[in-house]
């Protein structure tokens, strides 16, 4: 399995089978200045865990370039098919449900957050539950991208029944856990082999570093990942 960031939550997943580009933020995002086009060659599927704008500006675009597969809950699907993405391409699902992505699967589970988008004018369309995605494939470890999320003691249950090897974390603080919980949350709740942190260093109101996280697991069996923005890894 390789993997890209590009900053926040936005992440490339290459695996056997299928190119997943998951909550791609990729225009206005201020850590990333590579376009939306690069990102999106060769995508196959793009996965969303909630509306907010940081998470999916440039989905719209990379969707109707690629023709890749939209995974995320039902209103966010209905809002980017009145936005002009194909509606024969869509794979919506919600908390609980597992979708068969193909190559993969997907199940919806928890996150603490909220899920919205603005318009002009103030107002914000709801676009249902957030939640983070648990992604199984058949011959790569279990990945579980955690969305925007503070700890909760359901994360146990996610461990019991998904035994993800992978997470993808998000520790910037403010509108997520910080690094110090988080790191008590891959603790307590999960046997991860390689943890990624995100969704910090975007902006000046979250931290800027993933530092408190990285100091959290120390002495841990975690391998802490810390690509730089745009680099590939291999997991």
């Amino acid at each position: 399995m390789k993997l890209t960031w590009y900053g926040h939550s936005a992440f490339r997943i290459e695996t056997s089978g299928a190119t997943i580009l998951i909550d791609p933020y990729l225009i206005g995002n201020p850590s990333w200045t590579g376009g939306w086009e690069g990102p999106a060659e060769g995508v196959t599927h793009v996965l969303l865990t909630h509306g907010h704008s940081d998470h999916i500006s440039g989905a719209v675009e990379v969707l109707k370039k690629s023709g890749a597969q939209l995974v995320a809950n039902f209103e966010i699907c209905m809002y980017l098919v009145g936005k002009g993405v194909d509606g024969n391409k869509i794979n919506p699902g919600n908390l609980g449900g597992t979708v068969d992505c193909g190559t993969f699967t997907a199940t919806f589970v928890q996150a603490l957050h909220s899920s919205s988008f603005g318009l002009d004018g103030g107002q914000n369309v709801y676009l249902g539950n957030p939640g983070g995605l648990v992604l199984h494939f058949p011959e790569d470890k279990t990945l579980y991208h955690m969305g925007d999320t503070d700890i909760f003691s359901d994360m146990a249950l996610i461990n019991e029944l998904h035994e993800p090897k992978i997470g993808i974390v998000p520790v910037g603080d403010r509108f997520t856990m910080g690094g110090a919980v988080a790191a008590l949350a891959c603790r307590r709740f999960f046997h991860f082999d390689t943890v990624v942190p995100c969704h910090f260093g975007t902006f000046p109101i979250i931290d800027p570093t993933a530092e408190k996280f990285v100091a959290g697991l120390e002495g841990s069996d975690v391998d802490v990942a810390l690509p730089a923005i745009g680099q590939t890894i291999t997991l």
